[in-house]
């Protein structure tokens, strides 16, 4: 395993323990960067700390941490009394219950990882807990400590592994009916609805995340790649703005028969597949007949 673990320590379920070891689940190494370069001497530039009120340049590991309690009044701690904080779940992920998946909404999900076990002496606890997991069939609930700061997470068994998802908190997560509760409701025509599931049914599919390619990011490659090349870049125009008022009914259909029209037309068969199903209509007509006889004459 090339990469490092984001974070080392202990999975617990009750007196059951385990060396366990997170690793990161998504790769954002493949995105674009950006550094800011100086355009007079094409040098990049270097992001100083600077003391708001004399501009002196600082060095950071001299520097405090401060809480602004009420304005322009601050607590500072060092990184010693930051570290003295000592949590029970800081090298513990001890699983506290189990719920239904359905019941975690959506919005609460954050950052997945991987966990695996840390060494051969946690592979038969980590299998144990693994399937008591699996057989639940539910979402286990911990705690894990990365970062300086408690989350919640929550385990599931994947494989011959377990999937560890962060959620966030109750107080990060915004209440929808702040922005839901002004949207005006009017009434729906059933015929548009139809229509729009008509449409919706042409673009049901499975998910499959190797068809997304962020065209922004390929984009600024081809942009990038071009002008390591030395070619001329023009400005893309910003596209025009629709203002016009349209009639809903009118673009559900346009759209509906577009999506109709962009099928692949029926294949044409072939003359053997044309035999072919004249000989399996025969067949089953005549297993019919058999299968059926007649009645007797009067």
């Amino acid at each position: 395993m090339a990469t490092r673990p984001s974070w080392r320590g202990h999975l617990s379920l009750s007196l059951v323990h385990c060396p366990v070891a997170l690793y990161n689940a998504i790769a954002p190494a493949g995105d674009v960067h950006f550094h800011l370069i100086n355009p007079q001497t094409r040098h990049r530039v270097r992001t100083l700390t600077v003391d708001a009120q004399t501009e002196d340049v600082l060095d950071r590991s001299e520097l405090l941490k401060g809480y602004e309690f009420a304005k322009g009044k601050y607590v500072t701690l060092t990184q010693a009394e930051i570290d003295a904080v000592r949590l029970e779940s800081t090298k513990t992920i001890d699983i506290e219950k189990f719920v239904p998946l359905e019941s975690i909404d959506r919005l609460y999900w954050d950052h997945p990882y991987f966990l695996v076990p840390d060494g051969k002496i946690a592979l038969q606890p980590f299998a144990v807990i693994r399937a008591a997991m699996e057989h639940a069939g539910q979402i286990a609930i911990g705690r894990v400590s990365m970062a300086q700061r408690e989350r919640l997470v929550a385990l599931e068994a994947r494989g011959k592994g377990i999937i560890a998802t962060t959620l966030r908190s109750h107080d990060e997560v915004r209440d929808a009916k702040e922005f839901f509760a002004d949207i005006a409701a009017p009434r729906t025509d059933k015929s548009m609805v139809a229509v729009a599931r008509k449409i919706m049914q042409q673009l049901e599919a499975g998910f499959d995340p190797k068809t997304f390619k962020d065209r922004y990011e390929d984009a600024l490659r081809e942009l990038i790649k071009r002008k390591r090349k030395g070619e001329d870049v023009v400005v893309a125009e910003e596209p025009e703005t629709e203002t016009n008022v349209i009639d809903l009914m009118a673009a559900l259909q346009a759209s509906l028969d577009k999506r109709g029209s962009d099928r692949a037309p029926p294949q044409r068969r072939t003359a053997s597949q044309q035999r072919g199903t004249g000989r399996r209509t025969a067949t089953r007509h005549a297993a019919t007949r058999s299968s059926h006889p007649r009645r007797a004459r009067r």
